[in-house]
């Protein structure tokens, strides 16, 4: 495949494709996974291509202290200390194969994002047709290219990263291995404000990188998401949940499920709405040709009288002559007797 086309479980991501939609779940399940594989369900509802999951726990991630450096200031979990936030935020291990199983039930396609080699490892046992590389991690390169000697496809965020070290990403991760690489533009704020997006950074993202580019949206709504398909973005990654107001580290950065359904419903309208560069008339346009005006006889005139302006006018409907000709037919005589109303042709003309 040319490296501006990937497959994911048999799934097509290109140009000529409608946007792959990928529904995150992250910390979404609030620890239930009665409600993890409900909203596997609800994603699969939705109309989303694949649904994410993030496969860690709190010591492969971090470690237990609280003090300065691993207490969070500011934003949205201000106080709380990394290994309490993802104590509650992690989806256990042991869940994961229940979880894959049911999306494969369901027709959509499962995919989590490794923090660790252990994490590599399991999700390995469970043919993870793709992996996720989170903005957080586009740095640590050994975790790069372990997931890259896996030969499967790499999705990688690059928030907060900057040219360099997104090249060093792409580079590493093509050096052992993996040469079907999707990169998702992310602002990695929570949630992002609009005037943050910068979406105009995914087609020279496309271009520099040589790339399937898409979003990671942690922006609120579905208008920032919509706006990437008009610049080049074919995977678009946003976090959903059942109801914000069940709460969750990330609920207020999620979309409900009428949201979900809307951006993938959007989204693939945009897509479809950008079409190939055409001048030419589209198959729905054909019906309204007879509202654009054209040449028509105003006041009846007599065969063999010259037409004057009060005699013909550009006006709608459109079955007289194109309105250009009008020059052309002031001091012209009139073939034969023409009635008010009657469309102009070549023929009315001596």
């Amino acid at each position: 495949m040319s490296q501006h086309e990937i497959s994911i479980a048999g799934r097509r991501i290109a140009d000529d494709q409608p946007p792959f939609i990928i529904a995150e779940l992250s910390a979404n399940h609030l620890g239930d996974i009665g409600r993890a594989l409900k909203s596997i369900d609800v994603a699969a509802e939705c109309g989303a291509d694949a649904v994410k999951f993030q496969t860690y726990t709190p010591d492969t991630l971090t470690i237990d202290v609280d003090n300065e450096y691993f207490r969070i200031s500011g934003g949205l979990w201000d106080g709380r200390t990394l290994y309490d936030l993802y104590g509650e935020a992690f989806t256990p291990y042991e869940w994961h194969a229940e979880l894959f199983s049911h999306a494969r039930s369901r027709g959509i396609i499962p995919l989590s994002t490794p923090f660790d080699e252990t994490a590599i490892e399991l999700l390995e046992g469970l043919d993870a047709p793709a992996y996720k590389i989170a903005s957080f991690e586009v740095i640590d390169l050994p975790l790069v290219a372990a997931v890259a000697r896996r030969g499967k496809p790499m999705i990688i965020s690059t928030g907060m990263a900057d040219l360099a070290e997104i090249q060093a990403a792409v580079q590493t991760a093509r050096d052992n291995g993996t040469s079907e690489i999707i990169l998702l533009h992310c602002t990695s704020a929570y949630p992002a404000p609009f005037t943050d997006a910068r979406l105009r950074t995914i087609p020279h993202m496309k271009e520099a990188f040589q790339v399937i580019g898409g979003l990671s949206d942690h922006t609120p709504g579905t208008a920032a998401a919509v706006a990437s398909v008009a610049l080049g973005a074919r995977v678009i990654e946003k976090h959903f949940t059942l109801s914000r107001d069940d709460g969750g580290p990330d609920s207020s950065f999620s979309l409900e499920p009428d949201e979900l359904a809307r951006l993938v419903s959007d989204c693939r309208s945009a897509w479809e709405a950008l079409g190939s560069v055409s001048y030419s008339l589209s198959k729905s346009e054909r019906g309204s040709e007879k509202f654009r005006r054209s040449l028509f006889v105003v006041q009846d005139v007599k065969a063999g009288e010259t037409i004057t302006h009060a005699h013909v006018r550009s006006i709608r409907p459109g079955y007289g002559m194109p309105p250009k000709h009008l020059p052309d037919v002031i001091g012209r005589k009139a073939a034969h007797d023409l009635s008010r109303g009657q469309p102009l042709t070549w023929k009315d003309l001596d």
